[in-house]
């Protein structure tokens, strides 16, 4: 896309010559990241006044859904079908710019730019996502796409991954998961269970060795959901290894090397495993901008009350999205709930009132455990079940594949990303609701502990 200014139905795009502007350029809202959580922030504000200005600082020509890239990996959806033109995608009224944020000085209110133009807040809002860490695992980064080596976390393999899956009728088929916190923390195993169930579906999956190989201790971080997770891991013959964390690929011998701890010792050994499928998930952190920062925590996030979700430091700072140190699943059914609460508690800044909009922690994950069914994991902080509908969420129903896939897109598109917040709507804190909050409040300001 061209770095112009847009007519009236669009978003304005601004581009900063350094002569032609020696000035910092002033907003009242300044918004780092276009993706889910930076959109949906600003539509928020804009339903609520249209006296701001508001600009959003992101490089991207296209927005991407990226909870749909599972589905690329399955063959349901095309890769077309999770790109959107990122002009298309931002709201009215706010001012595009189209660059990357480099730094940010909390004490100057300044955002430093790629092109080393700057930018005045009154008010920032940080979601710039995370970054998916590639070169974390050694040799995996040149062997993408070849030798049955894929990720559907990167849009341009996950067609890969289908044609993969599609062309195995036997051998070993490996699926890992990093250390969390990772985005979207159900999608490796997503990955393993569609696999299987086509796989099955052709009747090669007793054929095929599948191994599923996860950093942590845990199946799944709400232990509600475990037994039916297990109970399909069961009944499609998956190898499952926890404390196994994938540190290096061959892609010459297309061997798999994993870190793993012995379960009576802290001790680790690498182990060498053969393959004929990989599908691996890069370990991930916040953007390096992020961690060198004031606003980071010891674990590299942005500092926030996992309530109100404003940083914990400099009052007239709020994050929202991956990057916050929240313990909530990092996912853009988070983002709905918290795109609101940042834009009632940034108004209510600006206004010199107390903070009331509160997040619970809400998340959620539509465990695609068959091609047609889905288990509709709903939660918020310390686990805590949270259900849209009286059912009982632990059950795979073809209802929610229905949801899964046309519902979700629909609501993400034309529903998040435009402010609309049906079912979204901020919970108020009172005296007697605030309290038992505050035991979550002291543990997310330290390291990040294991989500879903």
């Amino acid at each position: 896309m061209q770095n112009t200014t847009h007519s009236s139905t669009n978003s304005a795009t601004a581009t900063f010559d350094h002569e032609h502007n020696p000035r910092p350029a002033r907003y009242d809202v300044v918004i780092i990241g276009g993706g889910a959580a930076g959109t949906a922030c600003a539509s928020s504000l804009l339903k609520r006044t249209k006296q701001l200005s508001i600009a959003i600082v992101e490089p991207s020509d296209h927005h991407y859904y990226q909870p749909g890239w599972t589905l690329v990996g399955a063959g349901v959806f095309t890769q077309a079908q999770t790109i959107h033109k990122m002009a298309d995608s931002l709201p009215k009224k706010v001012t595009w710019i189209k660059a990357e944020a480099t730094a940010i000085d909390p004490y100057q209110h300044l955002v430093t730019l790629n092109n080393n133009e700057r930018l005045v807040y009154q008010t920032l809002v940080v979601c710039p996502g995370l970054c998916l860490n590639w070169q974390g695992i050694k040799g995996l980064p040149e062997a993408l796409g070849q030798q049955g080596i894929t990720s559907n976390y990167h849009l341009d393999f996950a067609p890969y991954t289908w044609q993969q899956v599609k062309s195995l009728s036997k051998g070993k088929a490996i699926f890992t998961q990093p250390a969390m916190p990772i985005k979207c923390a159900g999608a490796p195993q997503k990955a393993v269970y569609l696999s299987c169930d086509y796989w099955r579906q052709q009747q090669c999956l007793d054929q095929i060795d599948v191994e599923f190989h996860i950093a942590g201790a845990a199946l799944f971080g709400v232990a509600a959901f475990v037994p039916a997770l297990q109970r399909y891991i069961e009944r499609y013959g998956i190898d499952l290894t926890y404390n196994s964390n994938l540190v290096e690929v061959d892609v010459s011998t297309k061997t798999a090397y994993f870190s793993q701890q012995a379960a009576d010792s802290e001790q680790t050994e690498i182990i060498a495993k053969s393959f004929d499928f990989l599908h691996a998930v890069p370990p991930q952190q916040a953007p390096a901008f992020i961690r060198n920062s004031p606003l980071s925590n010891a674990t590299g996030w942005v500092d926030v009350d996992p309530l109100t979700l404003r940083h914990n430091q400099f009052d007239d700072i709020f994050s929202l999205g991956d990057v916050t140190s929240t313990s909530n699943a990092k996912t853009a059914a988070a983002i709905r709930k918290q795109a609101p609460v940042v834009a009632e508690n940034l108004l209510a800044f600006l206004k010199g009132h107390s903070l009331t909009a509160y997040y619970d922690g809400y998340g959620a994950c539509p465990l695609t455990v068959e091609r047609g069914k889905v288990i509709l994991a709903e939660f918020g902080y310390d686990g805590k079940l949270l259900p849209t509908l009286p059912l009982n969420p632990t059950i795979a129903r073809r209802s929610y594949w229905q949801l899964k896939t046309h519902g979700l897109p629909f609501l993400y598109w034309d529903v998040l990303l435009k402010g609309h917040e049906w079912l979204a709507q901020p919970k108020h804190r009172t005296e007697e609701a605030h309290p038992k909050h505050q035991a979550q409040a002291a543990s997310s300001n330290s390291a990040n502990k294991q989500h879903p």
